[in-house]
């Protein structure tokens, strides 16, 4: 578990909240209980008390001017993790990143620019892993369309939004 005060930059996708429920009808611990469906553009960012105006405006000035169109087509596992994709997120990404170099996703665990998914299960058993990989692949593919992105900080009660980051029209 990140500490009080983590903060993250997600993009949310409540489109792929089913993925979300298959996961944990297979086996509930392998889903983070209260954090909806969301890829990560960059985990963990800023401590709480660090995010003020100028963050945000350093990061709405790398956002792109539009929505974002999903495809969530293509199941990847590794291990116990089971994801989806979202290639189609990486270049915003990627400038998100850019702005805040010193706070590579993931603690740099991934190298400094890994690829933009939805993490549908989490420190699974094979089994469990394989069993939510192929009922995921039944869902797919879904469409999603962004209009916003979200930061959002862990508090005591959980992960709550700090702020909404409109993309444009």
């Amino acid at each position: 578990m990140p500490p009080l005060g983590t903060t993250a930059v997600l993009a949310l996708v409540p489109q792929a909240q089913p993925l979300l429920t298959l996961a944990a009808e297979v086996d509930p611990r392998v889903v983070r209980p209260g954090v909806p469906a969301h890829a990560a553009l960059l985990y963990p960012w800023l401590p709480v008390d660090q995010v003020d105006d100028r963050a945000l405006e350093r990061l709405r000035a790398v956002l792109p001017g539009r929505r974002i169109r999903l495809r969530l087509a293509e199941v990847e596992r590794h291990d116990g993790f089971v994801a989806v994709a979202v290639p189609e997120l990486g270049a915003t990404a990627t400038a998100v990143r850019s702005v805040y170099p010193d706070r590579p996703p993931y603690g740099g665990r991934f190298g400094p620019n890994p690829p933009v998914h939805l993490t549908v299960a989490l420190d699974a058993e094979a089994p469990v892993a394989a069993a939510v990989a192929d009922r995921a692949r039944a869902l797919l593919p879904i469409a999603a369309e962004l209009t916003s992105l979200h930061v959002v900080a862990l508090t005591p009660a959980g992960w709550r939004e700090l702020t909404e980051l409109p993309l444009g029209p």
